[in-house]
């Protein structure tokens, strides 16, 4: 199993200083945060697009031994933009964020990056995405990288099963998706149900927990999960054939995010 950890749930670090870092809204030095989560074991991360940016943070990287896995484009992204819009002043920014989200994961060596579905409008707006989407896709494939929606309740794309089709619709080689274990809760979408439909079409698979109604990025098991759900799940993933990523997302406002990610990667080493 290749297990990955997002490293913006640290962005806060420990302490009293979280407040501050919240209050600023900054993060913590990056070489803090990375060497907190070599020192509980892992050796890949997930990023956002502004970070690892410094020499000095990827000097802390390669030092570590630990490289870039994914890449979240949605992260960070400019106010007042928007994929699904025909109005070049809303998207362009956003376009520009994303394209150099990209070319910064190829040049880390990451292997994949995703996008956020936009909320619903009043008109329909998926052939509009489905367009922007589909360029994504033919730029990622040119720098080698996989380009996967995260399907998320409350979006154009709410469900596993709407983003395989809309994923489907499109019809770029390059798109895939990727599977977020509590957006599915969420969803009541049963993975033993809906990962067999993905196919050769799930790149990616985000770990996290929650009440089964937010998106609070518990520690596992915290939730309506248990170690029993949980290896039942990576039952599947195996029967599927997946042999891609895993990633631990856990949010930063939890009380121990640290300890959070600690407990939640043994209860994954334990369940696997």
């Amino acid at each position: 199993m290749k297990l990955s950890c997002c490293q913006w749930g640290l962005d806060e670090g420990v302490g009293p200083m979280r407040y501050w870092h919240r209050f600023r809204k900054t993060r913590i030095p990056e070489s803090e945060s990375l060497f907190s989560l070599a020192k509980l074991g892992f050796a890949h991360v997930d990023i956002c697009p502004k970070m690892l940016r410094s020499s000095g943070a990827r000097s802390a990287l390669a030092d570590l031994g630990m490289d870039v896995c994914c890449l979240s484009l949605s992260h960070e992204a400019p106010p007042n933009s928007a994929f699904d819009s025909d109005d070049d002043k809303w998207v362009d920014p956003i376009e520009n964020h994303t394209r150099q989200g990209i070319e910064h994961a190829a040049q880390l060596g990451a292997s994949c990056a995703y996008v956020v579905p936009p909320k619903p409008k009043d008109q329909n707006t998926l052939p509009i995405l489905s367009q922007r989407y589909k360029q994504l896709a033919e730029l990622g494939r040119s720098k080698g990288i996989k380009i996967a929606i995260e399907h998320f309740p409350g979006t154009v794309l709410p469900t596993v099963r709407s983003t395989l089709k809309f994923i489907e619709k499109v019809g770029h080689p390059n798109l895939y998706l990727l599977f977020d274990i509590g957006h599915a809760q969420m969803s009541n979408e049963d993975p033993a149900d809906v990962l067999p439909i993905a196919g050769d079409r799930l790149a990616y698979i985000h770990l996290d927990d929650n009440d089964g109604q937010g998106d609070l990025h518990l520690a596992l098991t915290e939730g309506i999960q248990t170690k029993e759900s949980l290896s039942t799940f990576f039952s599947v993933t195996r029967d599927i054939g997946y042999t891609g990523p895993f990633s631990l997302e856990m949010h930063s406002t939890l009380p121990n995010p640290l300890e959070a990610i600690r407990s939640s990667k043994a209860i994954v080493e334990d369940c696997w």
